[in-house]
C-alpha cells in the first residue's frame, strides 16, 4: 500500500503538470489589442491605461495555475446555465448564426465587446419584454450572497457598467435590446444557487463608460499617465491589481 506522503508528491507532481500545460495554451493567446468593455468599471483610470497597452504585469502577479482553473469552471458552469434556461423555456443565442459571440467594435477597434448571450423569446407567464441582454457571472459564497442583498448595481458596479455599455453598442445590431432590461444571472460556485435579476438600461452610465474608454485611450496613445484613483498602496484596490509594483515605483 502506497503511503500518504508519496500521494501528497503525486497530487503535487500532476497538479504542477496541468498549471504548465494550462499556462503554456494562455501563452499561445493573443494578447488584446482593445480596451475591452467588460473591464470599463474598473475602479482605476491608470490600472485601464496599463492594460490597454498591455504593460507587463508585476512578476508575482502572473495569473497561477489555479487562477486559470478558475476560469475554466467558470466558463463551464456558463454554458451549463445557458442549457438549462433554454430548457426551461428561454430562446437564447450564445452564438451567430455563422458562428462567433455577438458584440461590437467600435474606435477603430480600440474598443471591444462580446456578450454572454441575447435572449429572443422567454416563457409567457414571466412577463418579459425582449430581445434582451444575456450576461452571466460566477461567483464565490460571499459575493454571491452580497450580490443577491444589494443587487448588482450597488455590489457589483463593473458589471453594472459593463451590461450598461453592451446594451448602448449592441442597440444598432439587436434593435430594442437597450429598451430592456438585461438578464443579469450569477451562480453561487459553492451551492449551485443562481441569482436572475432584472437590470434595466442606464443611459448616463453607457454615455459614461464610453467617455472614460476614450480618455483612456487618448491619453495612452498620447504617453500621459493618468493619476492613480487611490492614494495609499495598501488600498484594497491597488492590492489586487496586476500592476502595483509598476504604478507605485512611480511616486
Amino acid at each position: 500500500m502506497l503511503d500518504y506522503n508519496h500521494q501528497m508528491k503525486l497530487y503535487e507532481r500532476i497538479t504542477a503538470l496541468i498549471d504548465q500545460a494550462m499556462d503554456a495554451e494562455r501563452c499561445q493567446q493573443k494578447p488584446r489589442q482593445y480596451l475591452g468593455a467588460s473591464r470599463l468599471g474598473v475602479a482605476c483610470d491608470r490600472a485601464l491605461q496599463y492594460e490597454y497597452a498591455g504593460a507587463p504585469v508585476d512578476p508575482d502577479r502572473s495569473l497561477s495555475g489555479r487562477i486559470l482553473r478558475v476560469f475554466a469552471v467558470g466558463h463551464v458552469l456558463e454554458d451549463l446555465v445557458i442549457r438549462w434556461l433554454r430548457m426551461a423555456g428561454f430562446e437564447l443565442y450564445n452564438q451567430k448564426a455563422k458562428g462567433g459571440q455577438f458584440g461590437f467594435s467600435v474606435a477603430d477597434g480600440r474598443i471591444q465587446g462580446h456578450v454572454d448571450g441575447i435572449i429572443k423569446a422567454a416563457p409567457i407567464d414571466l412577463g418579459l419584454t425582449l430581445p434582451m441582454l444575456f450576461e452571466c457571472k460566477t461567483m464565490n459564497d460571499k459575493s454571491w450572497r452580497e450580490t443577491v442583498k444589494k443587487g448588482v448595481t450597488t455590489a457589483k458596479p463593473i458589471y453594472a457598467a459593463q451590461m450598461a455599455i453592451y446594451q448602448a453598442y449592441m442597440e444598432g445590431e439587436i434593435e430594442g435590446i437597450s429598451r430592456n432590461p438585461a438578464l443579469f444571472t450569477a451562480i453561487n460556485k459553492d451551492t449551485q444557487e443562481i441569482w436572475f435579476e432584472l437590470v434595466p438600461f442606464d443611459a448616463g452610465l453607457a454615455q459614461k463608460m464610453s467617455d472614460r474608454a476614450v480618455k483612456i485611450i487618448q491619453a495612452t496613445e498620447a504617453g500621459e499617465l493618468l493619476p492613480r484613483s487611490f492614494m495609499d498602496a495598501s488600498h484594497h484596490e491597488c492590492k489586487f491589481c496586476s500592476w502595483q509594483d509598476r504604478c507605485w515605483r512611480l511616486a
